[in-house]
């Protein structure tokens, strides 16, 4: 199984963007897999813009993954995301997978004014026009006109925290699924993987994995909330129980962005 991190913003009186593009650096120098961008509105905490921070992390590194868990698409004009999209997939030379999702928390749609109950209708027409734009077709009087190198767009990722009626549609029309273990429990994680693989899907990633090896170490129940806030031969556990449940990534959220957590962290797998 691969790892990858995710570097909170939550402590914006921490936040400076030089030390927080030398973080992008040092997720790559120690060895990680993969680094990913969340994206959040008016939650109480300014998050980064995720395909900003895709741009940015381009720039920044040569070799890892990028990639987005998730961007909501019904937050954006899919024309627009579509464009943004190519250029993230254009600056990584590939390296860029698009992790898209509906999207799950309601004050994220009141924040720019979309209808939350539209959001699987909005979800759905979005990647529809996407693809299509992507590949160089006209929507609605609109054509993007790709570059060469980023005609296509970048692979699919479909997020679905509970996952009943997308884990279908990612297995069987996209690259790929991500389930969180922020809104869920190793039970429903390991449920949702085994759906996803046994109907062909090709790559399971579960996300969101919360981050703390020096709280207390206790067994994991299958009810519990699936996270690493325990010692690290625990999380080490932990990380290899996703592994045998059929995940291909796995990605953590953290807080200290320090290169000796991060080598600690590199160090259970």
């Amino acid at each position: 199984m691969k790892l990858g991190i995710s570097l909170s913003t939550k402590n914006g009186d921490a936040m400076a963007g030089a030390t927080y593009v030398d973080g992008m650096r040092t997720v790559e120098d120690v060895g990680f897999d993969s680094l990913w961008f969340f994206d959040a509105i008016g939650r109480g905490y300014l998050n980064m813009d995720p395909l900003g921070g895709i741009c940015a992390a381009a720039a920044a590194t040569s070799r890892i993954e990028l990639g987005t868990c998730i961007v909501q698409a019904p937050l954006r004009h899919p024309v627009e995301l579509a464009q943004r999209a190519l250029t993230a997939h254009l600056l990584s030379e590939g390296r860029f997978r698009f992790g898209l999702g509906a999207g799950s928390t309601e004050g994220d749609f009141n924040a720019v004014g979309v209808n939350f109950a539209d959001r699987f209708k909005l979800l759905k027409a979005s990647l529809a026009t996407m693809q299509a734009l992507w590949n160089g077709e006209t929507v609605d009087g609109v054509n993007l006109t790709p570059w060469k190198a980023a005609v296509g767009g970048p692979p699919i990722l479909i997020g679905s925290w509970a996952g009943s009626r997308w884990i279908p549609i990612a297995a069987e029309q996209f690259d790929g699924w991500i389930g969180s273990a922020m809104y869920t429990n190793a039970a429903a994680l390991k449920a949702g993987v085994s759906k996803f693989k046994d109907l062909g899907g090709k790559r399971a990633i579960v996300t969101n994995i919360q981050v703390d090896l020096t709280a207390p170490s206790k067994p994991l129940a299958e009810g519990d909330k699936l996270d690493l806030c325990c010692g690290p031969e625990e999380a080490a556990v932990r990380l290899q129980l996703l592994a045998d449940c059929g995940y291909d990534d796995a990605i953590l959220v953290v807080q200290d962005h320090s290169k000796a957590n991060l080598v600690a962290l590199r160090s259970l797998i």
